[in-house]
């Protein structure tokens, strides 16, 4: 005997903590009583349903069929090879048991119409529920394994592309499982910031970049060096930039190492850049802690090319600027003493300046000339 009480309380525990709607347990319940009710009592081509009585623990069964003109049934009597091959493809071939005449089906149903469903009270079996259990159990799972996937996914894929955070769950090959309590994300090692570490029970905060269903269940590709990790990092420590007031027009990242993002107002009354750096550096230290000490400049941007290029190669100062517009290539001139912070260690600042405008950038200064090609920007995961 089903204990009712305890049923009730089970489904509403599944749908606080798992987040499954009850009625999707109970459609999933009926279901998997008319496939064992069927499966049992049944013949080929009924349609049978259940309509489970949460109130008093009954469950109904009924064969269901579908309303079709006298054409159907006469044709299907015609033996296939006298059949037109266009009629052939089209026919519908008439089952009693899943089908009922129009003519029929008005004498039981007033104002029926064709593809109407006509419902037929199936009588209940005293053994049902002995043989049915087991049939019933196993289809129950499945459905609620379903309905937990999809309410997983309808979840996360509004958290996609932006910043979550969970539990570091286990360590394995360098790759970080991290627990989201109804799903489980991965930080594979190449989406990990060079020199961090992480241990079991930590939180963390990555990108969620992906959410793939996969058959193993639903993954969380995550990620902390994506360029937009870092965007998104500015917009929740940046009101002006959560807003829309100041936007970030694009971000060159070397993650753990250095970044560069240039910035632009659309209130000339509201720095850009003040917001970002926000009052004594306390929001981009923030964002640098989080980063494990990452450095980044803030750029203005500009929509002239000539001013943001050389706004790019900051905190080098530039003397001069030419453009070749039919090669995208800039050529900088700097002070000699410039030279070196205009070139950074291991060439990083013009590098990271052309990935950021987009441009090939050329460095002139004590006589020497430094050649440095665009980088490839940042694949959108």
């Amino acid at each position: 005997m089903l204990d009712l009480k305890t049923f009730k309380s089970a489904l509403e525990q599944l749908e606080e903590e798992r987040k499954i709607p009850k009625e999707k347990i109970l459609d999933a319940i009926e279901q998997a009583m008319a496939a064992a009710y069927k499966k049992d009592y049944g013949k080929k081509g009924q349609i049978i349903r259940a309509k489970f009585d949460l109130e008093t623990g009954k469950t109904d069964f009924y064969q269901v069929k579908i309303v079709v003109d006298e054409t159907i049934a006469i044709i299907n009597k015609i033996p296939t090879e006298k059949i037109e091959k266009e009629e052939s493809d089209e026919r519908v071939h008439f089952n009693g048991e899943h089908h009922i005449l129009l003519e029929d089906a008005k004498k039981i149903k007033k104002g029926v119409e064709l593809n109407d469903e006509v419902i037929f009270p199936l009588e209940a079996k005293d053994d049902y529920g002995r043989i049915a259990a087991q049939t019933a159990k196993q289809v129950i799972i499945q459905k609620i394994r379903e309905a937990e996937r999809t309410s997983i996914i309808d979840e996360y894929g509004t958290k996609e592309k932006e910043i979550i955070g969970g539990i570091v769950q286990k360590v394995e090959r360098g790759n970080v499982y991290v627990d989201f309590n109804r799903a489980t994300g991965i930080l594979p090692v190449e989406e990990q910031i060079p020199g961090e570490f992480f241990q079991r029970g930590q939180r963390i905060r990555a990108y969620l970049y992906s959410v793939e269903d996969s058959p193993r269940g639903i993954n969380l590709r995550l990620s902390r060096t994506h360029p937009k990790f870092i965007e998104k990092l500015f917009a929740m420590e940046a009101p002006e930039i959560q807003s829309g007031v100041v936007e970030i027009k694009s971000t060159a990242r070397e993650a753990g190492s250095r970044s560069k993002i240039a910035v632009f107002s659309n209130d000339e009354h509201i720095d850009a850049i003040g917001s970002c750096v926000g009052q004594k550096g306390t929001r981009v230290n923030t964002i640098t802690q989080e980063l494990g000490g990452e450095k980044i400049d803030i750029i203005p941007w500009s929509e002239d090319p000539k001013v943001f290029v050389s706004n790019s190669i900051s905190p080098a100062k530039v003397i001069s600027i030419e453009l070749d517009e039919k090669e995208r290539k800039a050529t900088i001139e700097v002070a000699d003493d410039q030279l070196s912070l205009a070139i950074g260690k291991g060439g990083q600042n013009v590098r990271l300046a052309a990935k950021l405008t987009g441009w090939r950038i050329d460095i002139k200064g004590d006589g020497k000339i430094v050649k440095e090609e665009v980088g490839k920007k940042p694949e959108s995961r």
